[in-house]
């Protein structure tokens, strides 16, 4: 593997001997503003077949192409709607994601054999500069072994990839560290099919309607509810009462030699007799967001023998870091609304 470092300069023409190689069906490790992905050539099938080799992803789940603009999103989709071309104008680039029609030019790998395609142009300097430069869409899902959580920066995940991608490209830690929210219209609404950073107060901005849908259909990439594995013993706890959440904690923490308790910065001090990772204010979901993934990988790296995670509100961008917590833990205690 070769690594390109650019966390202090990019230099455009080793990035150009990239995204030719891309073009020509290699496989690159980049950074995006969501997280880390693996990029191809996403019109070229036998390329987009390694990808799903080497993550070991299921066929049925698609794979997202990176566009650098709307003639190439127009190259590979088609009959596209006033509202989606209204959510594209308004959150492209950046970390969304949405369902379009695809045209035959798609290889029926990269749907998962559906009519559909996942299409994101993303806001990352090095991610939108590797399309523009490769000048076909990158299919370019999280860079992570399936089941395992996504990568953040490149050093948690070189060594799962280092006999298997061609090259590799150190942007440093990702700004937002999670992936894009995917949105499908559906007679004439947006239904959230993953939340991610943009919101649904921001798409209904757009809409005036969203739907917030249960992951459940062929259409979203990693649908599987257990996506992410720790392959340790998880607990996720969240309560409108403060207390509560540090007494339950406290309580199940007990029960276990080496337990790692994930949890805001406010109530860091509460836990004594523990590995305490403070991964952000309760009031900084943005951080939150950023270090979830690296923290996580961070506290498995200790061998706890059960991690615990203070959950937060599930309004805005906390629905997205619920929705992914939730799906990491093996057990919830969770108020609801």
């Amino acid at each position: 593997m070769k690594i390109l470092n650019v966390t202090e300069k990019i230099d455009e023409n080793k990035l150009e001997e990239i995204a030719k190689e891309i073009k020509n069906g290699k496989l690159c490790l980049f950074p995006t503003e969501t997280v880390y992905g693996i990029g191809t050539n996403g019109l070229d099938e036998k390329a987009v077949e390694k990808i799903y080799k080497v993550k070991n992803r299921n066929r049925n789940n698609p794979i997202n192409l990176l566009v650098s603009d709307f003639a190439m999103i127009e190259k590979i989709t088609q009959n596209i709607l006033p509202l989606e071309y209204k959510l594209m104008e308004a959150f492209f680039p950046g970390p969304f994601t949405i369902i379009l029609n695809k045209k035959d030019i798609v290889p029926n790998i990269v749907a998962a054999n559906s009519d559909f395609v996942g299409i994101r142009m993303p806001n990352g300097i090095i991610a939108k500069k590797l399309v523009e430069l490769a000048g076909v869409p990158i299919a370019a899902p999280s860079a992570n072994i399936s089941g395992c959580l996504s990568g953040t920066n490149l050093n948690d995940i070189i060594d799962e990839f280092s006999e298997s991608i061609d090259f590799a490209i150190d942007g440093g830690e990702s700004k937002i560290g999670m992936e894009s929210t995917i949105v499908r219209v559906v007679n004439n609404v947006p239904h959230i099919l993953r939340p991610g950073s943009i919101t649904p107060k921001q798409i209904m901005a757009i809409s005036k309607k969203v739907v917030l849908e249960k992951p459940k259909n062929d259409l979203l990439p990693s649908s599987n509810l257990k996506h992410y594995q720790l392959n340790i013993p998880s607990c996720l706890i969240y309560y409108k009462d403060n207390q509560k959440i540090v007494n339950k904690i406290d309580e199940i923490s007990n029960n276990f030699k080496n337990p790692v308790v994930i949890c805001c910065t406010e109530n860091s001090h509460f836990y004594t007799n523990k590995n305490v990772m403070s991964i952000a204010s309760r009031n900084d979901l943005e951080n939150y967001s950023k270090n979830l993934f690296s923290y996580l990988r961070k506290a498995a790296s200790l061998h706890p023998d059960i991690i615990l995670i203070e959950g937060v509100e599930e309004v805005e961008l906390g629905i997205a870091i619920m929705n992914r917590l939730k799906n990491i833990c093996n057990e919830l205690y969770i108020e609801q609304n």
